[in-house]
């Protein structure tokens, strides 16, 4: 039996209300980019025959608190406690995902737990992620609008296998980072080692 997802958040009569309010927090290149994220979470989901409502309403929504300043967001962390690690504090851009979480909780009414896990995690990955978490993260990597090294490699993985799609997908924003010269959240190599363990089982 399918669930309404809308009806877990107290002030949303449809998903129209939804939309209205992501799509006046975000700017428009962020918006658009949720919602490609939502077209290919939805097909995702048909091919690993998730609930699409939840599918659809998590991906709208994981970037609630993208338009937040790096001040804003430590802001919220520390006074809510969502900080992990002190990388949180070097790089703040990371923790729209937990406080993107928090805010939708707080302020939308949102009680659907597996809906706010999966966009707490989909930025850093996690040892212990469901395939919502899954498909949300890999979603946000190969939405039409991404382009870099590698993404026609993941894009086959995410429609054939999550676990494969995930090792792949954080090696891939590893190497990014040691490219670039950016630090490493451990979470992020924690959940690597993980999928890699779980790919050579």
């Amino acid at each position: 039996m399918s669930r309404d997802y809308t009806g877990g958040i107290n002030i949303l009569r449809d998903r129209q209300q939804l939309i209205d309010i992501i799509k006046q927090r975000l700017s428009p290149n962020r918006w658009q980019h949720s919602l490609q994220v939502a077209e290919t979470a939805l097909q995702m989901a048909g091919q690993y025959e998730l609930e699409l409502e939840q599918v659809y309403l998590t991906a709208l929504l994981h970037d609630y608190a993208k338009g937040l300043s790096g001040q804003e967001l430590l802001r919220l962390a520390e006074e809510n406690n969502l900080i992990e690690d002190e990388v949180d504090r070097e790089v703040p851009d990371l923790l729209h995902a937990p406080v993107g979480a928090f805010l939708v909780k707080r302020d939308l009414g949102m009680k659907d737990e597996e809906v706010l896990i999966a966009i707490s995690r989909h930025t850093l990955g996690s040892t212990k992620m469901s395939e919502l978490d899954k498909i949300i993260y890999l979603a946000d990597m190969i939405e039409p609008g991404r382009d870099f090294p590698g993404l026609e490699r993941l894009k086959c993985l995410s429609f054939r296998d999550l676990d494969e799609a995930m090792l792949f997908g954080l090696e891939s924003t590893i190497k990014y980072c040691l490219d670039r010269g950016r630090i490493l959240h451990p979470r992020t190599i924690e959940a690597r080692n993980y999928f890699l363990k779980i790919i050579k089982r």
